[in-house]
């Protein structure tokens, strides 16, 4: 009988997706503000695998 491989654990941030929602901001460097709107982005954590960094 063959052994399994543990699962890989998800990524706290993004919850095993790998992509999160990012607030959007409009205007200048100066007057930047903040929109009611989302938009997806990559998760940094996990670079968009879903699984959990290794140590």
């Amino acid at each position: 009988m063959a052994t399994r491989k543990p699962r890989p654990k998800k990524c706290p941030d993004c919850k095993g997706v790998g992509e999160i929602a990012e607030t959007v901001r409009v205007g200048s460097a100066r007057k930047l503000r903040e929109t009611a709107d989302r938009q997806a982005a990559l998760c940094l954590t996990c670079f968009g695998s879903g699984t959990a960094p290794t140590a």
